[in-house]
């Protein structure tokens, strides 16, 4: 009798969930080329992660070797599209690495790959609202934390952040709230914060190579005495290293790739799409590495503005990018970057948790979570748009017939609670290393299908 039940349960630990086919198309969406795929995929990689990775790893990791970096985890990344490429001509659905976990592995893998994406997501959530309320903050010249600090910095323990983050835990709360009321989002809008998000990077593109001081990329220990002179308090400069191009030697361009995966975190959006593509199979692989390369040339060439305006070790790590215009005397472009990289920042932080809910409920519906996440209030009509978007894909995906109130509410109070409490560098390190392990886990399907 023991064995029976040993049998049915390891049955349904290897139990894969059935490729269903394809709904059909409805006419109003029109089929997608090459360049609706690329543009999908720069909205969806051109977000967030440039904006929150960059000082931190210049400062702490890589130095102006962040470059270094950068090219090492776009060429992993690189990779790893090309393995969804490959799942996507396999498995004939939108493919996201939960659902191809649960086609192929069964469903104990889906289990510990739907919670390590679910994990990332919430953790991502929490570190995009810390960094928006620390550009807010840069940008009313750091009232908040000083008045917080000076609160609470005494009563943190160590291993949490020195002041609770009021204004990021509200932040969460809003749009989840907003979630929960059905907010969805538009192509119109995706297009807006899109071509917002290009003219910002472009500007910091520009103002660095402008502005910018090549001995930056040399720096010696005489600049660092001279600059912890200056300063008052050597404690508050990052760390110096050997000085030069690469300061952390070969150790910090891989410890900064690591890290620097979750820039180019979002060509699956790319593979989602593309099933409605004129022709996949050479639509979706040419659309990955055309965003890929793309995407590369602008972290490369923020990164290197970044380093090239400011030392690496005098980069400001909770506003990078608004705080480096004024180590170099712009200060009027610093309001007009924050005020851009706030908008970008809420975008993005609207689109995660749409997908974080998607996740909940998808999990919650398949019985990989608690059922009462898949619950659905009332039947409402559900949106389609004429223009084919993967985010609004995965929303249409999330609840058919209305709201999974439980599936926003849910993970948006646990990522509220980690922006409340976490420091942004724990977040940014725990966020790169789930989204690193997450798609991992989905890439070594590739094998088990082959």
């Amino acid at each position: 009798m023991l064995g029976q039940y040993l049998r049915q349960f390891g049955q349904k630990l290897v139990r894969r969930k059935p490729e269903l086919r394809e709904e059909p198309e409805s006419p109003e969406i029109r089929p997608l080329n090459t360049l609706d795929l690329v543009w999908i995929g720069l909205d969806n990689m051109l977000g967030a992660g440039i904006y929150i990775l960059i000082g931190g790893v210049a400062k702490f990791i890589a130095g102006p070797a962040i470059i270094l970096s950068l090219l090492v985890a776009g060429v992993t990344t690189v990779l790893s599209g090309l393995c969804y490429v490959e799942l996507a001509a396999r498995v004939k659905r939108p493919v996201t690495g939960y659902f191809v976990s649960y086609v192929t592995m069964g469903q104990l893998y889906a289990f510990i790959t739907g919670w390590n994406l679910l994990l990332y997501l919430i953790v991502a959530t929490a570190c995009i609202a810390r960094a928006w309320s620390s550009t807010f903050d840069s940008l009313i010249g750091n009232h908040i934390s000083e008045a917080l600090g000076g609160t609470f910095s005494l009563q943190m323990p160590y291993f949490l952040a020195s002041f609770p983050d009021f204004l990021a835990l509200g932040l969460v709360l809003l749009l989840t709230g907003l979630l929960a009321l059905g907010v969805y989002e538009s192509t119109l809008i995706s297009k807006v914060f899109a071509g917002l998000n290009i003219l910002v990077l472009s500007f910091l593109i520009v103002s660095g190579f402008i502005k910018g001081d090549l001995h930056n990329w040399k720096l010696t220990n005489q600049d660092y005495t001279l600059a912890a002179a200056g300063a008052g308090d050597a404690y508050s400069l990052g760390l110096l290293g050997s000085g030069g191009f690469v300061p952390f030697a070969f150790d910090g361009i891989l410890q900064g790739a690591a890290t620097c995966f979750y820039a180019f975190v979002g060509f699956a959006h790319i593979v989602s799409a593309g099933v409605r593509a004129n022709s996949p199979k050479w639509s979706i692989p040419l659309a990955v590495v055309i965003s890929f390369f793309i995407c590369f040339l602008v972290c490369f060439g923020v990164s290197a503005a970044l380093t090239l305006m400011v030392p690496y070790y005098l980069i400001q790590l909770e506003s990078p990018l608004p705080q480096a215009f004024v180590y170099v005397g712009w200060e009027p472009a610093k309001y007009v970057v924050a005020v851009g990289i706030l908008c970008i920042l809420s975008y993005s932080l609207l689109s995660i948790m749409f997908i974080m809910a998607w996740l909940t409920y998808a999990m919650a519906e398949d019985g990989l979570l608690f059922r009462g996440l898949a619950w659905i209030p009332a039947p409402t009509d559900a949106h389609t748009d004429a223009h084919t978007n993967a985010r609004i894909i995965i929303v249409r995906t999330v609840a058919p017939t209305g709201t999974p109130i439980m599936a926003v509410l849910v993970p948006g109070a646990l990522a509220a609670v980690m922006a409340l409490l976490f420091d942004f560098t724990d977040l940014v390190d725990l966020m790169s290393l789930r989204s690193l392990l997450a798609y991992s886990l989905v890439t070594f399907s590739v094998l088990v299908l082959r």
